[in-house]
């Protein structure tokens, strides 16, 4: 073990239990140290270069974790440098959505690969996971507490990297159950199978599953669903795709466009639910975390909570400013899902208002441990504002019955 960190019991645990294998997955809850047990790895692998792809919000924490617990290594945001002069004991860094722009990462040879939150590479087509299955790592350590988003087929590419080289089509043969879909035309996953033996090979391949129950005794999770009406809006445009708020046309001519439509009808275009979300607000001086998914929410609510004189913490794709948050007990923290629904520290709240919900469950899961990990001690409330009647109801049943099959992971094998 490295000297530079003190190891909790259930990392040593895993670090053992992987020692023989050089290509692992650490799918382990949120708050267990996973940063922590993947740069361990790393340096027990002891290659002459190293390369963790992250989100583009962690490359900070990873350059800071490496520079403090492993000064011999020389560490580097990756941009534009060149390979030739980087010298051996170099770990670069870079994000998902820059490391695909630069081919000449595919020349690094003798290399360790962090894959840091791996269930960025779950759509095996995208142009992130065909290059990241292209590099010539010698060893490979993926880390994800939610590796499928509760959907198995999007385990390929993560399985693929570890040296089980199934393809797509025996994978959802042996582990999906699927039916004919008329509408349009294709076969459709309805289910899963052979759940048990899916887990004995990934196993079989270095992955380790743990989840936070099994370590700590956490605080309760208490889970309310808050009932709001509905809009002659949302109903109008339910009925017939095509509806008006405040002098604008909104047209759903796509499946996609009106499932996003009818979201925001749920939303920021339903003043009963910035009612309720007023009056909840206006009910409590404690640090409250509010989950939203699009930038007119963001606009509404900020406004709302300035009209209220609350202060307020900001995490979205432009503006990362958590000093409200940290500083007064009284904040209201504002959190774009794509932006911090992974890797933040939001244990000083104890209360999360979702105004609307995310579609991604992988967002779904990691937003609610945001305040429910280790250094909570107190219960834990999830306020759901659910539309009378609306498509958020089905949302909710969807990622709920997604957490159930990622759950089924994690569960100890039967024997």
């Amino acid at each position: 073990m490295s000297e530079h960190i003190k190891f909790f019991s259930h990392q040593d645990k895993l670090l053992n239990d992987t020692y023989q294998f050089n290509r692992v997955a650490y799918y382990v809850d949120m708050g267990l140290g996973k940063t922590f047990i993947g740069s361990e790895k790393l340096w027990e692998l002891n290659t002459p270069y190293n390369l963790v792809i992250c989100q583009k919000s962690k490359i900070t924490d990873w350059k800071e974790h490496f520079e403090m617990f492993y000064p011999e290594y020389n560490v580097i945001v990756f941009d534009k440098q060149s390979l030739e002069i980087i010298r051996p004991e170099t770990i670069l860094i870079v994000n998902y959505d820059k490391a695909w722009r630069r081919p000449e990462l595919t020349r690094l040879k003798d290399f360790t690969l962090i894959l840091d939150e791996s269930s960025m590479i779950k759509n095996e087509r995208s142009n992130r996971s065909k290059f990241i299955l292209k590099l010539h790592a010698k060893n490979v350590i993926l880390l994800s507490g939610t590796p499928t988003g509760g959907k198995y087929e999007e385990l390929i590419s993560q399985v693929n990297l570890l040296g089980w080289n199934i393809s797509k089509d025996l994978f959802l043969k042996q582990y999906t159950e699927r039916e004919w879909d008329e509408l349009d035309g294709g076969y459709k996953i309805v289910g899963y199978k052979n759940v048990e033996r899916l887990k004995r090979k990934l196993r079989k391949y270095g992955a380790v599953f743990m989840k936070t129950e099994e370590v700590f005794d956490l605080p309760k999770q208490n889970h309310i669903n808050v009932k709001v009406k509905t809009t002659k809006s949302y109903n109008e445009f339910y009925k017939h795709h095509i509806a008006e708020y405040e002098g604008e046309t909104f047209i759903g001519d796509t499946p996609a466009s009106a499932k996003m439509y009818l979201r925001q009808f749920t939303g920021w275009m339903n003043h009963y639910k910035l009612e309720k979300l007023k009056e909840m607000i206006q009910s409590t001086g404690d640090r409250l975390i509010i989950f939203y998914n699009f930038k007119k929410e963001y606009e509404v609510i900020s406004k709302l909570c300035t009209d209220l004189e609350r202060p307020v913490s900001t995490i979205n794709g432009d503006l990362k400013d958590l000093e409200a948050y940290e500083k007064q007990d009284n904040s209201v923290s504002l959190i774009q899902y794509q932006a911090g629904a992974m890797g933040l520290n939001l244990q000083k709240a104890n209360k999360v208002i979702y105004f609307t919900l995310t579609d991604k469950s992988e967002l779904f899961e990691q937003s609610k441990k945001r305040i429910h990990r280790i250094g909570q001690e107190l219960p834990c409330f999830y306020y759901y504002l659910l539309t009378d009647g609306s498509i958020e109801w089905r949302m909710l049943q969807v990622l709920k019955e997604r957490r159930d099959y990622n759950d089924a992971l994690f569960e100890k094998e039967e024997m």
